[in-house]
């Protein structure tokens, strides 16, 4: 039956996978975007700094980040419906956490939580889809996965608006928790269970790399407050560096049985993927970051049309991801990826134009355009770099690939962030509308340069012809 609709369509099991996974990643994706239409709200509210508002975002990120290959092997090891389902509920118990914040210091911790429950869900769901969807089938499965997952950034802006203007900021916390029972429940009944076939866990490896990361991110973090020749964020970034040249050497002696084994670097798709999904995200979160602030402080918008004026960007993903999934079996990831990234850079540049004082009294009607543009190209791109990965390894190691994607998108989200918001400091700030829209100004300008960055490295994607040789070639050495 399965093969029979393996050109026809999905199987139910099939259908209950990318549904529950995709919810799944729903929720993790949805908490990172509808923070940023509160970002505002929270400055005022608990009297939150830069830093602190930056700490918001980021120990999301951080957290998230240094945990996520680890989440990818402890589902390889015990079992990845088992794994998702506690990641269900550390990330439910820790929005409660977050919703009952008195301040910004139990928030920013709340958010660190949170970020440990993402942590298992995004790598074990993307694990999941790998498994229950064979290569003819998986990047339209990628596909819509991602539409599905792009309903949280077209909704979370918007969402996290509507709640802040007619509830409080704290329900952006509390809708959490009928999304996450419910999940759990569902993929207990409807998902069947699946793990490596012998997966060790790399006790060694895991602590070497969340270690590592964890030094990286926080020098990241805290350079914009500290100076980034500060001894503290020189030691962070230079013990973060020497302990992640000692994961590469841990994993070498491990070799087939890392956390991350040299093996899945044997096609360089691998390794392109990983850089272009880096700067991808990086640009994305930065602009995110700012853009529902610069419709509150500069046009003095309501967080509700703030975050209402961001869907020509934000609702392309669930228009355009999907096709864009279904094209790839078709023209390949390469054009996706370096057509999709250049339109995201052309709608900063754009926007970048409006915002400055070159723009003038430019109305909205003018954004709605490089809005879209922009989003359209990042929605071509996302399904793509994904359906790159994945196609690049083995499906045992499918779940191992998938932790260090999403481990490469936070550090790009981390980066992104803290990129931004050293020249947002450096050029514009809160004084007045024209001193943050100088600043948000030359934000844009940065974003589109890392977007510009990634369709130059996404050019190094083979054509889907010689990956499929590729891959063959190498099955005949195995």
């Amino acid at each position: 039956m399965q093969d029979i609709n393996q050109s026809t369509g999905f199987t139910p099991t099939q259908r209950w996978v990318l549904g529950l996974a995709a919810a799944g990643s729903f929720m993790a994706v949805l908490d990172a975007m509808v923070v940023t239409t509160a970002l505002d709200t929270l400055r005022h509210d608990l009297a939150a700094s830069m830093e602190a508002l930056e700490w918001t975002v980021n120990a999301y990120s951080l957290s998230f980040a240094t945990l996520l290959m680890t989440g990818a092997a402890l589902g390889d090891r015990f079992g990845r419906r088992r794994m998702y389902v506690m990641g269900l509920l550390l990330f439910a118990l820790a929005s409660m956490a977050c919703a009952v914040a008195p301040d910004t210091g139990w928030l920013i911790a709340g958010r660190a939580a949170q970020g440990m429950g993402a942590a298992l869900l995004m790598p074990i769901s993307m694990a999941l889809l790998g498994a229950a969807f064979p290569p003819p089938q998986r990047a339209r499965a990628l596909g819509l996965f991602s539409g599905i997952t792009g309903l949280a950034v077209l909704a979370g802006p918007l969402m996290g608006g509507a709640i802040v203007h007619g509830l409080a900021w704290q329900w952006i916390f509390w809708i959490n928790l009928p999304v996450a029972l419910g999940v759990m429940w569902l993929t207990l009944a409807k998902v069947p269970e699946g793990k490596a076939a012998s997966a060790p866990l790399d006790i060694r490896g895991a602590l070497l790399m969340t270690a590592s990361l964890l030094g990286l991110v926080w020098g990241l973090v805290r350079g914009n407050r500290n100076g980034w020749g500060s001894a503290e964020v020189m030691l962070s970034l230079g013990g973060g560096s020497v302990l992640a040249a000692l994961f590469v050497a841990s994993q070498r002696l491990r070799a087939w049985d890392a956390m991350v084994p040299p093996r899945l670097f044997r096609s360089p798709v691998l390794a392109v993927g990983l850089a272009v999904s880096f700067l991808l995200t990086a640009s994305l979160l930065g602009t995110l970051f700012f853009m529902a602030q610069f419709f509150q402080v500069v046009w003095q918008l309501s967080p509700l049309v703030a975050g209402a004026s961001m869907l020509p960007w934000t609702a392309t993903l669930f228009l355009v991801a999907p096709v864009a999934g279904a094209m790839v079996k078709r023209v390949g990831e390469k054009a996706l990826v370096v057509v999709g990234l250049g339109l995201q850079a052309t709608g900063m540049v754009c926007l970048a134009v409006l915002a400055s004082p070159v723009g003038g009294d430019a109305g909205y009607w003018m954004w709605v355009l490089p809005l879209a543009v922009a989003g359209g190209g990042i929605s071509m791109a996302m399904p793509a770099v994904q359906s790159a990965v994945l196609g690049a390894v083995e499906p045992p190691d499918m779940g191992k690939a998938a932790g260090l994607f999403n481990t490469l998108r936070q550090l790009g989200g981390v980066f992104g962030v803290a990129l931004v918001v050293a020249v947002f400091t450096r050029v514009g700030g809160y004084a007045s509308p024209q001193q943050f829209g100088a600043g948000f100004t030359a934000v844009l300008m940065v974003t589109a340069a890392l977007s510009l960055a990634g369709a130059a490295v996404g050019s190094r994607l083979k054509p889907r012809a010689v990956q499929g040789n590729t891959a063959a070639m190498q099955g005949v050495k195995s």
